[in-house]
Formats: structure tokens, C-alpha cells, sequence
């Protein structure tokens, strides 16, 4: 057992590592961390000022409560995800702008374990984030969850949460393979996410061919799931159509995503792309 132990412990220790580094960048850009939490604010915040004042529109009658929540999780929950897709996407960018790339693909570690710290990084990185502007949220406008099932709620985020960081996997292999324009292509395969996932709108009003693409996004799932828990307070068994494809494509898309990322790397150490500046 004591070896065991041992092991775990000797394996567990570099990924806390990398989380514990990367939490020392943020300290260290403190600054621009504060400026995109107010950026982030006023997006959230907009959506809800949306769904409020659309009531205030002459001629147009919505039921504001129901709306309201509907906006502000679309909003909410894509803040998050986009920052967990993002962080875990900017693991390679992370390492260009320190400088480090080439001494952390040449240190003795598994690529699994660099990527599982960086990884885990993003989840706590977006998880504090979404508890902040959620409390943001709470102050700014009276929101009704009495008939919510958070605990449904929580459990969809959390399964969602493991096949972002897969889709975050294959999204850092761009910056890897194109130093110069990697990042916004990042950016690129964010914005179709978010406009096939339904963030703001049912999946139902896209042109079919459209719909047919946002079946295979898990944002869709995640946000169908969060809204019939909160609106509905649908249990786990009205949830389970939801949570089923976020279980299959987490078992699916974190393999995916490693195997896409030793394809990059092996690339790019061939043809010497790998390096500090692009």
C-alpha cells in the first residue's frame, strides 16, 4: 500500500504543478484577469437586461421570469465553457508567451500528465470564474430558482465539463501546428459552437442543415439539460436524454483529443515548428 501510494503521489505531483504555475501567471497579469472579469460581467449582465426589457417592448408579452433564466444560463454556462474550451486550447499559447515550450516538451513527464495539469487548471479557472458572475447575477436581478433542480443542474455542468476539456484538447493542437494564427482559429471553432449549441435561441429555430450540426455538439446537451433542470426541474430521469450524450461523448472525445494532440506535436517537432516564437 505504501508503494502505491508512492506511485500516485509521485504521479499526482506534476499536475499539481502545472496548476499551481499557472495560477502564478494569473497573479502575475492580475490586471488584465480583473478587466476580463468586467468584460465578462457586461456580457452576462446585457443578456439579462435583454431578457427583462423585451417584457417593456409595446405590443410584445413574454413571461419575463422564464425568459430571463433562459438568457442568463445560455450566457452564464457559455462564459464558462468558452473559458474552459479556451484555457484548455491555450495550453501551447501559455508556453510561447513564457518562453517554455521547448524546455516543457523536453521535460521528463508524460505528455497526459502536462496536459492533465493544464487541464485541470482550466476547470477550476472557469469553475471560480462561473461561481463570480453567477453571484454577479444573483445581486443584479431578482431571479426565481424555487422550482429549480440545481442538483441536476450542477450534475449536467459537471459531465459537460469532461467533454469541453476533450474539444479543448483537439483545439490546442492549432496554436501548436500554426504558431502565427493558431489561437484565433481557436476562436473560429468557439464561435460555430456557439452558434449550432443553441446559447441564446432553441436549437429548433436553425435551418435544418444547421441542426443537423448541433447534434453533435455537447454544449447543446449541456444547455438543453440546465434549462429543463431549472425551468422544469426535470429529475435525472428527464435529464438522462441529455446527460447520456455528454457521458458518450466525454468517454469519446478525451482520447480523441490526446490522440490529436500527439499527431500535432510529432509534426511539429519534424518540421521543426516547435519553438518559442512563430
Amino acid at each position: 500500500m505504501r508503494s502505491l501510494a508512492i506511485s500516485i503521489h509521485a504521479n499526482f505531483q506534476p499536475i499539481v504543478a502545472f496548476v499551481g504555475r499557472n495560477f502564478s501567471l494569473l497573479k502575475r497579469y492580475w490586471a488584465w484577469e480583473a478587466s476580463w472579469l468586467v468584460y465578462s460581467s457586461a456580457i452576462v449582465m446585457s443578456i439579462g437586461f435583454l431578457a427583462v426589457g423585451v417584457g417593456q417592448i409595446r405590443g410584445v408579452e413574454v413571461p419575463k421570469d422564464r425568459v430571463l433564466v433562459y438568457l442568463l444560463t445560455g450566457s452564464l454556462i457559455w462564459r464558462y465553457l468558452s473559458e474552459l474550451f479556451w484555457e484548455t486550447s491555450n495550453v501551447i499559447s501559455w508556453e510561447r508567451w513564457e518562453g517554455t515550450i521547448e524546455y516543457t516538451f523536453m521535460a521528463p513527464i508524460s505528455r497526459v500528465t502536462h496536459l492533465a495539469g493544464m487541464s485541470a487548471f482550466a476547470m477550476l479557472y472557469a469553475g471560480v470564474r462561473l461561481v463570480a458572475l453567477t453571484g454577479i447575477c444573483v445581486l443584479m436581478f431578482d431571479i426565481d430558482l424555487s422550482q429549480a433542480n440545481i442538483l441536476g443542474a450542477v450534475a449536467t455542468l459537471a459531465i459537460a465539463t469532461v467533454s469541453l476539456v476533450g474539444l479543448g484538447l483537439v483545439g490546442a493542437s492549432l496554436p501548436l501546428m500554426y504558431p502565427e494564427k493558431g489561437s484565433q482559429m481557436t476562436g473560429v471553432v468557439e464561435a460555430v459552437l456557439l452558434m449550432v449549441s443553441g446559447i441564446y435561441y432553441p436549437v429548433d429555430v436553425l435551418p435544418g442543415w444547421l441542426q443537423f450540426f448541433s447534434q453533435f455538439s455537447p454544449i447543446t446537451y449541456a444547455l438543453q439539460g440546465m434549462r429543463s433542470a431549472l425551468l422544469e426541474g426535470s429529475g435525472f430521469a428527464e435529464l438522462w436524454p441529455n446527460l447520456f450524450p455528454l457521458l458518450i461523448s466525454g468517454v469519446l472525445l478525451i482520447p480523441f483529443g490526446l490522440w490529436v494532440f500527439g499527431l500535432a506535436e510529432v509534426h511539429c517537432k519534424k518540421t521543426g515548428k516547435l519553438k518559442r516564437s512563430g
